[in-house]
């Protein structure tokens, strides 16, 4: 039996999945709070759409981990409201209002699985040189999402304040202490117990509300369409279809990855399509929840890496754990009043992983060849820019301002291209044009 179909006891199983769970929370809670806040949601509905977000997540880990049927690669994954997405829905919903964002999410979804067959043909022009470059891509992205957790985001009040960095660099140090000091289940906890160790630091330091927890009721069930009746509009939709071709790029890199980390050989013209279908089918039933779309997360992959655990069954852990603190309200709460910067010190090290993952699958690329190094060059140069300069794009139309400012979608786009350029399109019309030159010399 492979690793990652391995059924481990009980109890390490259920230490592994809270281990995911930890890490990976602050992202739904982020996410619906900056809906929240960008569209002025009361309390109720805060609530309401967190509870969601947690309980849809453990349902799209549940089912890309297990795979029924021809929903999910069978990998170990864990799924989360996007980054990218989430600004397209806050886009739409401002422009057309909440009810035609929900229907932009479902009208995508129902795209994903039209276009699916199409784009499962071109797989073969995204080898390992273009996956690679993506994958960086994603983990400078997701250091720097996780660095601005610990410092906050220029400009705004209390950036960079030494108390916050001094709680983020002291999780990555106990996170380094407990892999570096221990072996066994202790040392792949590794992970969870720095963001404990953190945890406890700034509850010593008195920066954990904990009278916040024991707030409200114990259970917060979420709401069907909680916007009301979806609007369905194809013209207001069309950004966000456009994006989930690049998402499907994305999925396509995470899965090769995935599979890489795990040590499991897959078919990509089989496990690609079934991680497409899982993140189309939990984003459709997210988007009567109220939810902008899910996508299978990738920072999982580098907790996969450093614990070692490449089992499957974990993160299906973690999704019925992330479904049960979507309908347990105290449970939400606790989580929530870890402090942002003990979050990003963790989150850095954890998607420092994955650049390191890209990095390794470039170096088996054939980068020797002056052309797969100017095509990885190209790509990394445009994929970073909207990463490293933000707001680059600023003076472009908002619908092409929000495709451009995805690094991951541009990088991906960019190393496709020149790649079928340089590798397939240059040869052949070298060959021609060297065939007359050879009868000529004849």
């Amino acid at each position: 039996m492979h690793p990652v179909d391995e059924r481990r006891p009980l109890g390490r199983i259920l230490l592994f999945g809270v281990q995911h769970v930890l890490v990976m929370a602050a992202t739904p809670i982020s996410a619906i709070f900056l809906m929240s806040a960008t569209l002025r949601l009361d309390a109720r509905l805060t609530v309401d759409l967190l509870s969601a977000a947690f309980v849809l997540s453990g349902v799209g880990s549940l089912i890309q981990s297990l795979g029924p049927w021809k929903f999910g690669p069978r990998l170990p994954f864990v799924m989360l409201p996007g980054g990218a997405p989430l600004v397209l829905f806050l886009a739409i919903a401002g422009q057309h209002g909440l009810p035609t964002a929900c229907g932009a999410v479902i009208l995508t979804a129902l795209f994903s699985f039209v276009v699916l067959p199409l784009f499962s043909r071109l797989l073969a022009f995204f080898p390992g040189l273009v996956i690679g470059t993506m994958i960086v891509i994603v983990g400078v992205n997701l250091v720097k999402v996780g660095a601005v957790l610990v410092t906050g985001r220029p400009g705004e009040p209390g950036f960079a304040q030494p108390q916050n960095l001094l709680l983020g660099i002291a999780t990555i140090g106990f996170t380094v202490a407990f892999y570096l000091l221990f072996s066994g289940v202790v040392r792949q906890l590794a992970v969870m117990l720095g963001l404990l160790a953190g945890t406890a630091l700034a509850a010593a330091l008195g920066r954990v509300p904990l009278g916040h927890a024991a707030d409200g009721g114990l259970l917060s069930l979420p709401h069907l369409m909680p916007f009301g009746t979806p609007r369905f509009d194809l013209l207001a939709a069309l950004p966000l279809m456009l994006y989930s071709l690049a998402s499907m790029a994305e999925a396509t890199g995470q899965t090769v990855i995935n599979a890489q980390a795990v040590g499991k050989e897959i078919d990509q013209r089989v496990h690609v399509p079934r991680t497409v279908r899982g993140d189309a089918l939990t984003s459709l039933f997210g988007g009567f929840f109220g939810l902008p779309l899910m996508v299978t997360s990738g920072e999982n992959i580098g907790i996969v890496r450093v614990t070692g655990v490449r089992s499957r069954f974990v993160t299906a852990t973690a999704g019925l754990a992330l479904i049960a603190i979507g309908f347990l309200a105290p449970v939400t709460r606790a989580i929530s009043v870890i402090p942002s910067a003990v979050v990003g010190g963790t989150a850095m090290v954890v998607f420092a992983v994955i650049t390191v993952l890209g990095v390794q699958m470039l170096g088996r690329s054939d980068l020797d060849r002056h052309t797969s190094t100017f095509v990885c060059a190209v790509a990394l140069a445009l994929g970073l820019l909207p990463i490293l300069v933000p707001g680059v794009y600023g003076g472009f139309p908002p619908n092409l301002r929000i495709l451009l400012e995805s690094g991951v979608a541009v990088g991906a786009f960019v190393a496709a291209v020149l790649n079928v350029l340089f590798h397939h399109v240059r040869p052949g019309v070298v060959a021609r044009l060297a065939g007359p030159r050879a009868e000529s010399d004849r």
